[in-house]
């Protein structure tokens, strides 16, 4: 026989600390959008375009039988020490990175500072370096990419020796910035001032307890 049980819900701002510390927990753990990171991925697709990098793409499909295109980035984060952040795609030469990449991003030291090395690895190799970056592994991190290094050169001109691992190493640190980016935005999407405004903007309820109702 069924019965109709009747019970108070709250709004977070009305929950005791505790309470809604546990809602805090319930939307980090399940209510975080899933393509939370997207703003960053489209960031860094752009960042990639100016310093030369096409990224790759991979066909998924979605939960319609549809397919769509899906940019070759992931990561792992952020608790475990082999967390990372990689990325395939194909490196050259790029007019201008270095000039390019101070006006998209005019206070990133960092980006700069990659942006220059290429330059100058590029210029002791007459423009002509290539890079193919592939992911290789199961895990997700600056390692588990696979770079190899290669000058076109028309009259057969080798690499010099550090170029193999001057790019390569600027490649990585590129990823190594790419998970900044996201462990940044995802602290602040998880920060109680963050959650506390989804919560409210969502109008999410919950038990007096902070246990998610409705």
């Amino acid at each position: 026989m069924s019965r109709v049980i009747s019970t108070t819900v709250y709004l977070s701002d009305e929950l005791s600390e505790s309470a809604r510390e546990k809602a805090r927990s319930w939307y980090c753990e399940v209510g975080l959008e899933y393509d939370w990171y997207s703003d960053v991925y489209e960031d860094f697709t752009l960042i990639c375009s100016i310093l030369g990098i096409r990224l790759n793409t991979r066909t998924v499909t979605t939960t319609g039988g549809r397919y769509h295109e899906k940019t070759c980035i992931w990561f792992s984060g952020f608790w475990s020490q082999g967390d990372g952040a990689c990325f395939e795609g194909h490196y050259h030469y790029q007019s201008g990175a270095a000039q390019n990449i101070r006006q998209h991003a005019p206070q990133d030291e960092e980006l700069h500072r990659i942006a220059d090395v290429l330059q100058a690895i590029q210029q002791r190799n007459l423009w002509q370096l290539q890079a193919d970056i592939q992911h290789q592994g199961r895990y997700y991190h600056e390692y588990s990419m696979h770079i190899t290094v290669e000058r076109d050169s028309p009259t057969g001109q080798q690499t010099t020796d550090d170029a193999d691992g001057v790019l390569s190493d600027a490649l990585r640190d590129l990823a190594r910035w790419l998970y900044q980016q996201l462990e940044t935005q995802y602290d602040w999407l998880t920060s109680p001032e963050a959650v506390d405004e989804a919560l409210i903007a969502g109008g999410y309820t919950f038990t007096e307890t902070g246990l998610r109702f409705g």
